[in-house]
């Protein structure tokens, strides 16, 4: 399954665009210039003064570009300085309830003081000096799409004056740490969203407390905490709570409701606090896995008896998949490869696959093929320096680059994508060769996402021609023995530093 994307592309904000910026940056130079010579000329013509405003004027320009030079570096590109959590653009530490709102993806509460919940009526009572106020937000990342929005729960939030805190709830659980509340609702299910609208997010929004918070699931799943337990336990070092089902009253001095997002599978460093990026994210999940491939790893080598064998090619894995845009010859592939130079490992994951082992598959490879779907995300699990290949139906250009060319990318993978011919698809055998869905897939796609869902994702498959494909696997070999990243692992083991 793809991740949904139907609203995406017409909504999303072009952040990485910059010239606009840069030209205000030309024209902001422009008007130091201009408005100068205009005082100049309008001063008495006396050569020692003109000198001497020259002189001072020059010399508080050289200081000015010293303490701020990137307003004066119209070539780099302008990037909106942006605060740690919470934004001091919209609250202060102190604040009692503040909401930040401006994202696009996201809305972000912060909360201070007597925090007391009460889920039964899915709230948070404040009492603060303050007068009476509420704010309203659901704790999901993708605030843009309003069907799946509407089907998170809603948080009230309700600033109330600090004299009726006697009036309240009763503390049955004291807690001294700051309490991070988001939901496992919307998409969930999905390995792509589980990640880019969650983890992702969540390690953002917690990193900073050093494991010392605790989560507040809405829409809570006892299958997602067992799923990402060890992602969990990295960044916190308590179990999270079911929000609605925990009926009791627990009080925290501090809470974040909602959680940060940067883009797709990408961290912004000039966004985070300590200039993280996604090697950063990368560690979080070296750290949770670790401990359970070591365990795998001498499972193995009690069942095989011996250590394995060195190995001195190169580990290609397969990301396989059954139904819509499975490879129809992957078998062909798999020999394909063997002949190049690869080891070839073919992985089927599954709902029920353990994340450990998928983990343990790709972090000890050097290439991932696979066709576009969620199943990509786990270009997250790979080493920087390694290949990417995606497979690339017909009609799903866009989708690709956007959701996993462009995170491989920033991932610091050498990423490749191979976009397949209207005779690879097997969409070829049920439209004519002059019919838009074949010569035109963009005029499809216009059509709206339902079009595009019913006829790329879930109505073709795959067979690649095995001439054009030899040469993305015959360069990706290439850039492997030139970098030395052949021939250093053991045929039986993952990379369990």
């Amino acid at each position: 399954m793809a991740p949904h994307h139907h609203h995406h592309r017409s909504l999303l904000p072009h952040s990485r665009k910059a010239q606009d910026e840069e030209d205000v940056h030309d024209d902001f130079k422009g008007v130091h210039i201009s408005a100068t010579e205009h005082w100049l000329a309008r001063k008495p013509r006396s050569s020692f003064l003109r000198l001497l405003f020259i002189f001072i004027f020059f010399t508080f320009l050289l200081i000015f570009i010293s303490r701020f030079p990137l307003l004066f570096l119209s070539d780099l590109p302008y990037r909106e300085a942006v605060s740690p959590l919470p934004s001091a653009n919209f609250c202060s530490l102190s604040s009692a309830l503040c909401c930040d709102r401006s994202a696009f993806r996201t809305d972000i509460c912060f909360l201070n003081g007597d925090i007391r919940t009460r889920s039964s009526s899915s709230s948070f009572l404040i009492f603060s000096n303050s007068s009476f106020s509420e704010e309203r937000v659901r704790p999901y990342t993708r605030k843009w799409e309003a069907p799946i929005m509407s089907t998170i729960n809603e948080l009230r939030l309700n600033l109330r004056p600090a004299n009726l805190s006697e009036t309240g709830p009763k503390c049955d659980v004291h807690h001294n740490i700051t309490a991070v509340v988001f939901s496992t609702g919307g998409y969930t299910g999905n390995v792509y969203h589980e990640f880019n609208d969650g983890l992702i997010p969540l390690y953002l929004t917690s990193r900073r407390f050093n494991r010392r918070v605790i989560f507040l699931i809405v829409e809570y799943h006892d299958w997602w905490v067992s799923k990402y337990g060890d992602v969990i336990s990295v960044l916190s070092d308590f179990p999270p709570i079911d929000f609605s089902a925990d009926s009791r009253t627990h009080c925290f001095p501090q809470a974040i409701v909602g959680l940060q997002i940067h883009d797709e599978l990408a961290i912004d460093a000039n966004r985070t606090a300590g200039n993280e990026t996604m090697a950063d994210f990368r560690q979080v999940l070296d750290e949770a896995y670790r401990p359970r491939i070591r365990s795998i790893l001498l499972e193995q080598k009690q069942e095989d008896g011996e250590q394995g064998k060195l190995e001195q090619r190169p580990k290609l894995v397969v990301i396989c998949r059954n139904g819509s845009r499975a490879i129809e010859n992957e078998s062909e592939l798999a020999a394909l490869a063997e002949e190049v130079g690869f080891r070839v490992e073919l992985l089927r994951p599954e709902q029920t696959t353990e994340l450990a082992k998928i983990y343990m598959a790709l972090n000890s490879s050097d290439v991932m093929i696979g066709v576009h779907g969620a199943a990509m995300t786990h270009l997250l699990f790979m080493r920087p320096g390694s290949v990417f290949i995606q497979i690339v139906p017909l009609g799903l250009d866009w989708a690709a680059e956007t959701y996993y060319g462009q995170p491989a990318a920033k991932a610091k993978l050498r990423y490749e994508s191979y976009r397949i011919l209207a005779r690879e698809s097997s969409l070829s055998r049920e439209y004519g060769k002059d019919d838009p869905v074949l010569k035109d897939p963009e005029s499809v796609n216009a059509k709206g996402w339902e079009a595009t869902k019913k006829v790329y994702l879930d109505g073709q498959r795959v067979r690649l021609d095995m001439v054009r494909f030899r040469k993305r696997l015959v360069r990706a070999h290439r850039y492997l023995v030139s970098i030395g990243k052949a021939g250093r692992r053991r045929s039986s083991a993952g990379n369990a530093r």
